[in-house]
């Protein structure tokens, strides 16, 4: 889950990198259950591939894959990548790709469709377990291909000394769009602005999930930017952006709305659960708490940031390859990795335990039943770098014209 959206000069060279990968993959069956695992005799070294956040993030995954190997009579290898994008095309590319590893929800149906991924989650007895949402997110052509490996949400972050100081009481909490704007407003002096948004559209998009909105259709296969669920969902924002209860990060010289929020410049910022690492880490001091984001005209929404446990077409120890992912996807497993390093369980059976042992997670856990996942198509990434970069400057954007780009963008990159 990153804080800032990727350069376009690196996403046109992962563009290219792709194109090589698309001759690596195996293919992919009809939609039904998968073709029969590939399954090496006696013990298998598997490789993985993993992008991590830090020390404990990568020997919580060790120790994790250590245990199955030890049960199994296999052994793991675990690689941490220094560019993952990279390197998993490069490994695609080349007919060598590690035998399991972390796939992001932005590129999976690229990958999805070029062949180089191994579809498995027909073979989980329990995949139903996993949130609907985020299935969906790793279905494509009416498949899913992977089992989600853990996931974020955004939520609204408050500065609880701000809140005082402006005379506003719990009862003040916002639920309604109506009442984000008049509390922003209360909370706006001449230091501060009420609420500080990241740019770009993996957090303006949420103002779009509670207005009924998407980017594209919910088949994935048209252009959807254009369109009044849209359009107002984001002049909803910039009303308030130009009346400087809103502020977009970059207007308060912030690389994100976490720092935005963290050195006092916003009073209330919508970010994920990863800002709970960088207060403690960056800002020890700040007095915060965390609720739901405010139901739009459409109801409650939320943007979802996941990644699945890929396995490769190309591996030749599948059966191998998918077992170490059940063992890796249990509750217990889950519920370890959110001990060792922050992250919310996939599962819905393992929701309760985890929000009794992290009570404050509570409302990004909640965004498990209503979040959407990112846009969910085959070649789509410099699409969005340019409509994000198109939205930099939020509060002078003509949104009309912004999305009628993106639509007529997005058609071409769809083939429509």
């Amino acid at each position: 889950m990153t804080r800032t959206t990727r350069s376009t000069a690196l996403v046109l060279a992962l563009t290219g990198a792709l194109a090589l990968s698309a001759c690596g993959g195996g293919g992919f069956e009809e939609e039904g259950a998968s073709s029969a695992p590939a399954s090496a005799s006696g013990p298998v070294d598997l490789t993985m591939l993993i992008a991590s956040s830090g020390d404990a993030e990568t020997n919580a995954v060790k120790a994790a894959a250590d245990a199955w190997a030890q049960k199994s009579g296999n052994k793991v290898t675990v690689t941490v990548a220094s560019d993952m994008n990279q390197q998993l095309a490069q490994g695609f590319a080349s007919g060598k790709p590690a035998d399991v590893f972390y796939m992001d929800a932005s590129r999976f149906a690229d990958y999805a469709k070029n062949g180089s991924l191994y579809p498995y989650a027909d073979q989980l007895s329990d995949n139903s377990d996993f949130y609907e949402s985020l299935r969906q997110t790793f279905t494509y052509e009416g498949k899913q291909y992977c089992a989600p490996k853990d996931f974020s949400t955004l939520a609204l972050e408050i500065n609880t000394d701000s809140w005082e100081k402006a005379g506003l009481t719990d009862a003040d909490v916002p639920t309604t769009w109506d009442q984000l704007e008049a509390v922003s407003k209360k909370l706006t002096t001449k230091d501060q602005v009420g609420l500080g948004i990241g740019v770009g559209i993996d957090r303006l998009g949420a103002f779009v999930v509670q207005n009924g909105g998407w980017w594209l259709s919910e088949d994935g296969k048209s252009a959807s930017a254009n369109t009044p669920a849209v359009t107002d969902a984001l002049e909803y924002v910039q009303r308030n952006v130009e009346a400087g209860n809103f502020k977009m990060s970059n207007q308060l010289d912030s690389g994100w709305g976490g720092e935005a929020f963290g050195t006092g410049k916003a009073a209330m910022t919508i970010e994920g659960n990863w800002i709970k690492g960088a207060v403690k880490n960056d800002y020890p001091d700040l007095k915060y708490t965390t609720v739901e984001l405010p139901a739009g005209p459409a109801g409650k929404g939320t943007l979802q940031f996941t990644q699945c446990w890929g396995v490769a077409s190309d591996s030749k120890a599948q059966a191998q390859a998918v077992d170490l992912v059940k063992s890796l996807t249990t509750v217990d497993q889950q519920m370890a990795f959110a001990d060792a390093f922050g992250v919310m369980p996939s599962r819905q059976s393992a929701a309760d335990q985890y929000k009794s042992k992290f009570p404050e997670d509570a409302p990004f856990i909640a965004g498990g039943e209503y979040g959407h996942g990112p846009i969910n198509a085959p070649g789509m990434e410099q699409v969005v770098a340019d409509l994000n970069s198109k939205l930099e400057s939020f509060g002078n954007a003509n949104l009309p014209q912004v999305l009628e780009s993106f639509d007529t963008n997005a058609g071409s990159a769809l083939g429509q």
